[in-house]
C-alpha cells in the first residue's frame, strides 16, 4: 500500500523485517545480475526462492516454475524480467498474497504499479534492492 520509491523509512522497515524473497527471473549463471543479487541477499540473511521455469536448480536449491509453486508465504517478489512481463507477474504476486513487489532497475510499468498499490501491496519500482539495502541498512 506504500510507494517505497518515495518513502525511505518504510523501505528500510520492509528490508529489515522481510525474510522471504522470491526472485522472478533468477538466472543460474553467476555472471548475471539476478544471480549476484540473489547471492548477496542470501549472504545477508534472506531466504531466497528462485522463480525460473527453465531452470530446475540453482546452486543445489530448487527453482520454482511460478510464484504459486513456492511452498511458503513470500514477503518480497523481486522482479528481474523485462517490463512487458510485469502485468502477469503482478497478478501472480497478488494471487499469492505477497506483501511487496520490487522491480529491478529498468523494470517499470505504471499500470502495473497502480494495480499493485490498489491491491494493497507495497511497491518499489525501477530500484535495485541490493543498492537500497546497502544504502539504508549497510
Amino acid at each position: 500500500m506504500v510507494n517505497l520509491n518515495i518513502n525511505d523509512p518504510f523501505k528500510r522497515d520492509i528490508l529489515k523485517n522481510s525474510r522471504i524473497i522470491a526472485i522472478v527471473g533468477h538466472s543460474e549463471k553467476p555472471e548475471r545480475t539476478s544471480y549476484q543479487i540473489a547471492k548477496f541477499l542470501r549472504e545477508v540473511g534472506y531466504k531466497i526462492y528462485p522463480v525460473n521455469p527453465i531452470v530446475k536448480e540453482i546452486d543445489g536449491n530448487p527453482s520454482y516454475p511460478t510464484l504459486k509453486d513456492i511452498p511458503e508465504p513470500v514477503d518480497i517478489v523481486n522482479v528481474f524480467r523485462r517490463s512487458e512481463y510485469l502485468p502477469e507477474i503482478v497478478e501472480a504476486a497478488i494471487a499469492i498474497h505477497a506483501k511487496t513487489i520490487w522491480t529491478q532497475l529498468g523494470v517499470r510499468d505504471w499500470q502495473s504499479a497502480n494495480k499493485v498499490l490498489d491491491a494493497g501491496l507495497n511497491l518499489a519500482m525501477d530500484v535495485c534492492i541490493k543498492v537500497e539495502y546497502l544504502r539504508l541498512l549497510g
